[in-house]
């Protein structure tokens, strides 16, 4: 194309007083009635602001019933889990009753002291037991050097037989839950004697 053409082709374009390059009007695209046209607009902006309206509120009702689902299998859980405990006791309670029920039938019998003591041990191994299978082990501590974390020392004794931080008694037996302190023994602790001072100076 020939820089002829080009010139006669930007003649033929609009120009800013509203004629083609041959000088004739052109015609722009006006709506017919512009009133009309904005409300029609306006409309469908409201359909589409209502459409988004009912959408969020199903998803804030769908996100309320789930939270509700939640708190309530929450409940049930827990209360699965307090019932689940109540249950390891029941046997516990039925050994208290059979060892109350055999003391109160041999009461003025010379074995009925025996008879106690059996159901007092047979308790005693239930409960461990109880606390075994929830994961409460019971602490050995006599004869073990003095924990801090673990121990509480209540007293110390000056003692021979045991070396001195050496626990020498038990005085409430210290619990662990699952290898966490559920509660600490409490103890007397052995402190070197005066006696074997004197000797060692």
């Amino acid at each position: 194309m020939t820089s002829k053409d080009n010139l006669e082709t930007s003649d033929m374009e609009a120009r800013p007083d509203g004629t083609g390059g041959t000088g004739e009007p052109v015609e722009l695209a006006v709506p017919a009635d512009p009133a009309a046209q904005l409300e029609a607009d306006v409309e469908a902006a409201r359909k589409e602001a209502a459409e988004w309206q009912d959408r969020f509120l199903r998803k804030a009702a769908e996100l309320e019933n789930f939270r509700k689902r939640v708190d309530r299998e929450r409940g049930e859980v827990r209360l699965l889990a307090q019932s689940t405990h109540l249950a390891e006791f029941l046997p516990v309670a039925d050994a208290c009753e059979r060892a109350l029920k055999a003391f109160a039938s041999g009461a003025g019998e010379a074995g009925s002291l025996d008879h106690y003591r059996e159901g007092v041990e047979l308790l005693h191994r239930q409960l461990l037991d109880t606390f075994s299978r929830a994961g409460a082990v019971a602490m050995e501590t006599e004869g073990k050097p003095f924990d801090p974390h673990l121990h509480e020392a209540l007293s110390r004794q000056e003692t021979a037989e045991y070396a001195e931080g050496t626990v020498v008694a038990e005085l409430l037996k210290g619990y662990l839950f699952r290898d966490k302190l559920l509660r600490p023994a409490q103890v007397i602790v052995a402190a070197r004697s005066r006696a074997e001072d004197t000797i060692n100076p």
